[in-house]
């Protein structure tokens, strides 16, 4: 039994000892932090025209588990020309997998890739087709060698030829930060950094609050000449204005949003002279990530933004989280403006309208009006006839019944209208002065007077044509019966009239009409 335990014991501890010293053999393969590799990278020495860089440790053995990066950029308008030295050695492997050295066109890892090279024969000559190259050198955990020294030179680029010497180029520099911003190309031009017609490559530093990071979203992007990047084109970089920093770069026709890991951001914006119509605009926003402060709004997406962000009418989240719900809450901002801060102005602004709208109501009312009469539409005419109202005269016709009416007959009548002449003053006087017992107007009838024929001796003829008749028009008088016995004719006999169809105006217009007829008549008769 006590055998047994022992046995146990050995078994349990040898198991023991063989998991130690597994993980520290596991534990003592080296592993370098990323910062530490960077500076253990070999050496890099820059010239205005060029540089020398060499693999970590050169000429002698490069160590093991190594990845250093070289990007290589030119001024505008020239290109990179870069030789390996001969004294070259990397671990050789099938198609480079292992230890090798990759060379890329471009800014990026991943621009177009022009070799990637291992053995012991030093690569071929490497010329660039811009501005930038970006070199790689990578070593595995096994099998060291000597490693590569190259050296780098700046030539014209051929596309240029034509335009030059690039003229020096201004200096272009901004600085921003807050909690947001916009950033816009139209500001080279505001602030007078360089002119319409000159090549430019501007910078802008974006700098965010401590603890805090950067979201950057395009809100216009337009590049004159398109997927030239040689010409213009938009860098971002994150952490520094360093080759080795570039974050993202657009030259195409579409620009993505930018998120970066630091708190420090540069826009690079790059156009030649005829170049000069490309632009952007760009809106920076500072974010911490969760957890999120009190007085922070958080944005569904990892990112924690500050509360004045929060429905301003630009959408500073990746998704427009903080725009949503937003006209509640406009609605009471809007109240609580008008409470505390504008609340006092309205109010003695409508105090001062209102008083002036009762003094200029009080001002109508004691304004002497204009008095005006209305006029009656009609008057009693009963009541001014005695001054205004003329005797009533009605208009008759007398036909006579042959030319050879008698002589005497027209002096009856002639007689006759003397004899109404001088009752009528008097009928008249009655009519106005004295009272009307019978209330009703008597109706005189006419009688035929005979008419004299132009020659008196020529005999009469019986029935003449209506062209020989001659008309005579005397006058009718009317008149109140206050006196009938003087002012009734008997000789005359009722005619009928249409006289009480019209008006008292009409009548009298009749009346006057029939005393200028009827005295033409009578001188025209004196003169037979």
């Amino acid at each position: 039994m006590v055998h047994g335990r022992s046995l146990c014991h050995i078994v349990t501890s040898l198991i023991i000892l063989h998991v130690s010293w597994a993980t520290k053999k596991i534990g003592d393969k080296p592993t370098i932090p990323e910062g530490q590799k960077s500076l253990q990278c070999g050496s890099w020495t820059k010239y205005s025209d060029g540089g020398i860089f060499t693999s970590p440790n050169y000429p002698n053995k490069y160590p093991p588990d190594r990845e250093c990066i070289y990007i290589i950029e030119a001024a505008p308008r020239q290109c990179i020309e870069l030789h390996f030295d001969e004294k070259y050695a990397i671990e050789s492997s099938w198609e480079c997998k292992f230890d090798h050295i990759e060379v890329r066109d471009g800014p990026f890892g991943f621009s177009p890739i022009i070799g990637r090279y291992c053995g012991q024969q030093s690569p071929p000559f490497i010329k660039s087709s811009g501005r930038f190259l970006w070199i790689k050198f990578f070593a595995d955990g096994e099998l060291e060698s000597l490693g590569f020294s190259a050296q780098y030179n700046f030539t014209p680029d051929p596309d240029f030829k034509d335009l030059g010497v690039l003229k020096p180029l201004p200096v272009c520099e901004f600085e921003m930060g807050g909690p947001e911003g916009i950033i816009e190309s139209v500001q080279i031009l505001k602030e007078g950094k360089a002119s319409a017609s000159e090549a430019v490559d501007c910078k802008w530093y974006i700098r965010a609050p401590p603890r805090s990071k950067i979201y950057l979203r395009f809100l216009d992007y337009e590049m004159q000449n398109s997927n030239e990047c040689k010409r213009n084109f938009v860098a971002v970089y994150d952490g520094s204005s360093s080759v080795e920093d570039l974050k993202a770069k657009f030259c195409s026709t579409v620009a993505n949003d930018v998120m970066l890991r630091t708190g420090l951001g540069v826009i690079r914006m790059w156009a030649d002279e005829g170049s000069r119509t490309s632009r952007f605009q760009m809106l920076f926003t500072s974010f911490q990530e969760p957890p999120c402060e009190a007085n922070s709004f958080f944005c569904h997406s990892n990112m924690c933004i500050n509360n004045t962000l929060v429905c301003n009418g630009v959408q500073n989240c990746v998704y427009p989280w903080d725009e949503n719900h937003c006209k509640e809450k406009r609605k009471s901002n809007l109240l609580d403006q008008l409470t505390n801060t504008s609340g006092t102005v309205i109010g003695v602004s409508s105090c001062i309208v209102i008083i002036l709208i009762i003094i200029s109501v009080i001002v109508q009312i004691k304004q002497p009006r204009k008095k005006f009469v209305q006029r009656k539409a009609d008057f009693d005419q009963t009541v001014f006839q005695e001054v205004f109202e003329p005797p009533h005269y009605e208009l008759c016709t007398l036909r006579g019944s042959g030319a050879a009416a008698d002589i005497a007959d027209v002096a009856d009548d002639f007689e006759n209208y003397h004899k109404l002449r001088r009752s009528s003053s008097k009928c008249i006087h009655d009519h106005h002065c004295g009272s009307s017992t019978k209330g009703s107007r008597s109706n005189l009838s006419t009688r035929e007077a005979p008419l004299l024929t132009d020659t008196p001796n020529q005999p009469a003829k019986p029935n003449l044509q209506p062209m020989n008749r001659r008309n005579i028009l005397v006058m009718k008088h009317s008149y109140s019966q206050d006196a009938t016995d003087t002012c009734d004719i008997d000789e005359i006999e009722e005619v009928p009239t249409t006289s009480h169809r019209l008006s008292r105006h009409d009548k009298s217009v009749q009346r006057m009409a029939c005393l200028i007829i009827y005295f033409a008549f009578r001188e025209e008769f004196l003169q037979l």
